[in-house]
């Protein structure tokens, strides 16, 4: 057979369902092979979106997803979405295009070393120069993006050697279990949770399998141990739980960190340091627990004395099993900050309304109108913050969003994965203005699949996030303005409904008329961050 319909058979072995591609002329005999092929194409309007999909598709789903491209620009597009996918542990398999090797009559034409560019952004790199070592290639590369722990591997594969003819057959992907943590290391952290006066929990991204949830739920159940979560582990448990204490949305100075502050052991459960710090070490030495698939990466504000490495879930089991609850824990502190913080949230909600709209505002409406099986995908942003910390997620995709990369241009195209993953939920795609015109252009993608979807672009004509930290820094407001297009002309443009939120609406029906309408609708709605500063200026204090 052809060496290109080898490498889609092996796709397929591997269960891929999507391929999510810009292709080019390099890539012409791969897309005759996907043409008969049960893996469906989808094929977008630029290379980042489609590595934002795919790697939002091995997100959501623990397999990796597969994004297509040509050679030259088309593959250094791609840089951001692998880097994404690596950072954020995200499964993701890249195959690009190239001229052929064994004789090409074009010189340096779109010549690019890809596969050495994207060696520092993913797990493997590798082009395939021997049509023969296709099914092991493919193998290899499935099973580096899958293994914990996940992100990005890229594939090359020339014009010529995709024409090769070969014998080879697919590599059947073969079962692998995680390895159970050690007794000795089990035994140890349980030594130090029964010792410790103010043990709280920290989950990380990291925890977001499905066969993570019982146990962990079933470890705070009997120890009833407060717990945060990090942005991108929001969700793994109810958070409308009695232990719940909040997300830590901000790096320091939330009530939250005080809470953080007043523990001397951290359980840290699926943390990784490529998300943004949870916490800042206090100068009162806490012990720091980690609980994890992987070894923790040290650092200057992560060094833990412990480490169970191996499942998580069965870490966790072994953990419940050996614990006893101590008399000595005392929470009352915990349960205090949980009271202030409720209230304070609850102050913060029932400002009077006003346009724009307040960031508080608009999350008050979205917990109203947001049903509690749908997937909120977030772009990168300051509304970003305000939503993990005052939006409680009520299962462990509820919220999805980027907080290791943090990169722009996300939430449409995640969008867009998680509704093809997820065909009968509710999905909302939250965007800035600014992260949403760098993949506007995937509107006509949303469209061209039929998907019903609801686009949420909130406005304020800058980039609001950089504003804040502008303020902060008590520099002059200069040079984060721009100017818009008219957000309703452009989704109509494209066949999609449009709708800009009026100064005399009311942004609770608003949002609940449309995010219950079927089909595909962008609502634009005005915001003011005026309130960024205060945020953060005014939570210093202590309790």
């Amino acid at each position: 057979m052809k060496a290109s319909n080898l490498l889609v058979r092996c796709l397929e072995e591997e269960g891929v369902q999507y391929v999510f591609a810009l292709p080019g002329e390099e890539n012409l005999d791969l897309l005759e092979s996907l043409r008969t092929s049960k893996i469906k194409l989808i094929i977008t309007r630029h290379e980042q979106a489609a590595a934002f999909m795919a790697a939002t598709y091995g997100r959501l789903t623990r397999r990796a997803g597969v994004v297509l491209t040509t050679l030259g620009p088309g593959a250094t597009n791609l840089l951001t979405g692998l880097a994404y996918a690596t950072m954020g542990g995200m499964p993701l398999v890249a195959i690009t295009g190239a001229k052929p090797i064994k004789q090409s009559k074009q010189g340096l034409f779109q010549k690019v070393e890809i596969v050495e560019i994207m060696q520092p952004v993913t797990k493997m790199s590798r082009r395939i120069a021997m049509s023969s070592k296709i099914p092991v290639l493919v193998r290899r590369a499935f099973r580096n993006a899958q293994s914990e722990r996940a992100g990005a591997v890229l594939l090359e594969l020339p014009e010529d050697i995709a024409k090769e003819e070969v014998k080879e057959q697919p590599l059947l992907p073969i079962k692998t279990a995680f390895p159970i943590p050690a007794h000795s290391c089990i035994e140890e952290a349980a030594k130090f949770i029964e010792k410790a006066k103010h043990p709280v929990i920290v989950i990380g991204s990291d925890t977001v399998r499905t066969h993570i949830f019982d146990p962990l739920s079933a470890f705070i159940t009997k120890t009833k141990i407060p717990f945060s979560t990090t942005q991108m582990g929001k969700g793994v448990i109810d958070e409308t739980n009695e232990c719940y204490l909040g997300t830590t949305a901000l790096s320091q100075n939330d009530y939250l960190h005080l809470a953080l502050e007043h523990a001397d052991v951290i359980l840290a459960i699926g943390h990784n340091i490529r998300e943004k710090p949870p916490f800042l070490p206090t100068e009162r030495k806490q012990s720091l627990i980690h609980i994890n698939f992987t070894e923790a990466d040290i650092s200057q504000i992560y060094q833990p004395e412990v480490e169970v490495i191996g499942d998580i879930g069965v870490a966790l089991t072994l953990l419940t099993k050996r614990l006893t609850p101590q008399a000595s824990w005392d929470f009352s502190y915990f349960h205090k900050v949980q009271k202030i913080l409720a209230e304070h949230l609850r102050e913060e909600e029932s400002q009077p309304k006003r346009f724009p709209s307040s960031p508080q505002a608009i999350i008050a409406a979205l917990k109203k109108s947001v049903p509690t099986n749908a997937v909120l995908a977030l772009d990168n942003g300051m509304y970003k913050i305000w939503l993990t910390r005052n939006f409680p997620a009520r299962w462990h995709h509820h919220i999805i969003l980027d907080n290791a990369l943090a990169s722009m241009g996300a939430g449409l195209p995640s969008a867009i994965a998680a509704k093809l993953v997820y065909p009968d939920r509710p999905v909302i795609a939250m965007c800035g203005d600014g992260g949403f015109m760098m993949n506007s252009q995937e509107l006509e993608t949303a469209k061209r699949l039929g998907l019903d979807l609801t686009i949420l672009i909130l406005t304020d004509n800058a980039y609001g996030m950089i504003k804040w930290k502008q303020e902060e820094m008590k520099l002059p407001d200069f040079g984060l303005d721009f100017g818009n297009p008219d957000f309703v002309k452009l989704a109509e443009s494209y066949g999609i409904e449009g709708y800009r939120m009026q100064k005399n609406d009311t942004i609770d029906e608003i949002l609940a008329a449309h995010i219950q309408k079927e089909g595909l609708k962008l609502i634009e709605i005005p915001i003011d961050y005026s309130e960024n500063f205060t945020l953060t200026q005014t939570l210093k204090g202590k309790l």
